[in-house]
């Protein structure tokens, strides 16, 4: 049964059934069944539930209004959407022509390194994996950052605004504003932020060791569960579990914040290339980036994506944060928010 097959029998039916299976009958079948009201929730609830593909990456499920739902297997660690009464819900768009990104559903991981200018990166003999990243991957040589320092980039990556921050500090506290996590919770999906180093899930203090506050941007929202933030150490083995987009922020050196590129180019090829592996053939992305260069003039940094339906090879069209983010919304059919509705969207095909 398709979408429109529900929205249409929905009218005057209000119960529905659906099962699908993984591809090739691989794993437990998905299915859900649930009351529906012809209301506004219904355009969501059959949008995202029926969104073609949805069962063959993850067994990931709505759980709106009156719909219960069951998949084989359980959620992500941390990604528990906010009570129905605090979240409202979000109706899917279709993808704007102007993007080019593979279609979904799949998950995204958006890893960031730290404070290296593109001509540091690329072409480096201290960062051999990353450089062999460059040709599996569609490469933005003109990518930038937004602003000076860290944080605001972080920010503006993660919600569409540097929301007024012009320096590295912590506590930073954003009221109800929009952003990725609660976007995709909104819509029936999930959002983890993996940080390096993080003391215990939900930790809201500003530093420990080599985690910092200032590169976590989702502890800075009271609209996203304290449970969306996890410490790496809590990434799946089984990567079938993972949330549908996760951000990955290695600790202070592994970041190349404080230790050589070499550092975070080892640490990269450890922990990114099992995953990319995987992404090629589970219609998956991977987008590598930094959250500013060196402090030089431009703000040049090295952006690259590469996963399930990328093609490989240099863009030469200037883009930025917002730009990933907007990549990454509609991908998954979420409105733009904040800069990335103006934002030139990464083409990857």
């Amino acid at each position: 049964m398709d979408g429109s097959e529900v929205m249409k029998d929905n009218v005057l039916d209000t119960h529905v059934q659906a099962r699908a299976v993984l591809p090739g009958g691989h794993g437990p079948p998905c299915g859900f069944s649930g009351s529906i009201r012809h209301n506004a929730a219904v355009s969501v609830f059959s949008a995202a539930a029926f969104r073609p593909g949805r069962c063959m990456a993850v067994a990931v499920l709505l759980v709106l209004v009156t719909v219960t739902a069951a998949c084989g297997g359980g959620s992500p660690v941390g990604t528990a959407p906010a009570p129905a009464s605090t979240t409202t819900p979000v109706t899917r768009q279709t993808a704007p022509a102007s993007s080019t990104s593979p279609a979904g559903p799949g998950h995204v991981v958006v890893v960031i390194f730290e404070n290296k200018a593109y001509g540091q990166v690329a072409g480096s003999a201290d960062a051999p994996y990353l450089n062999g990243l460059l040709s599996r991957s569609a490469v933005f040589s003109n990518a930038h950052g937004v602003a000076h320092p860290s944080q605001p980039n972080y920010l503006a990556l993660f919600s569409g605004s540097t929301q007024g921050v012009t320096d590295d500090h912590c506590p930073v506290t954003v009221t109800g504003k929009p952003n990725l996590a609660q976007q995709l919770i909104a819509a029936g999906d999930t959002f983890t932020g993996y940080a390096e180093d993080l003391p215990s899930a939900g930790y809201r203090g500003c530093s420990q060791g080599r985690y910092a506050a200032k590169h976590n941007p989702w502890a800075d929202f009271d609209n996203v569960p304290a449970g969306a933030g996890q410490p790496y150490s809590a990434w799946p083995g089984d990567l079938a579990k993972l949330p549908t987009v996760a951000f990955v922020v290695p600790n202070m050196c592994n970041d190349m914040h404080d230790c050589p590129i070499g550092t975070g180019d080892g640490w990269a090829r450890t922990h990114l290339e099992p995953y990319l592996r995987w992404a090629d053939t589970h219609d998956s992305l991977l987008v590598v980036t930094f959250d500013e260069n060196d402090g030089s003039a431009g703000n040049q940094i090295l952006t690259v994506v590469a996963g399930a339906g990328v093609s490989p090879g240099v863009r030469t069209e200037s883009v930025n944060h917002y730009s990933v983010l907007r990549m990454i919304e509609d991908r998954y059919g979420l409105p733009a928010i904040g800069a990335a509705a103006s934002a030139a969207p990464l083409h990857l095909t």
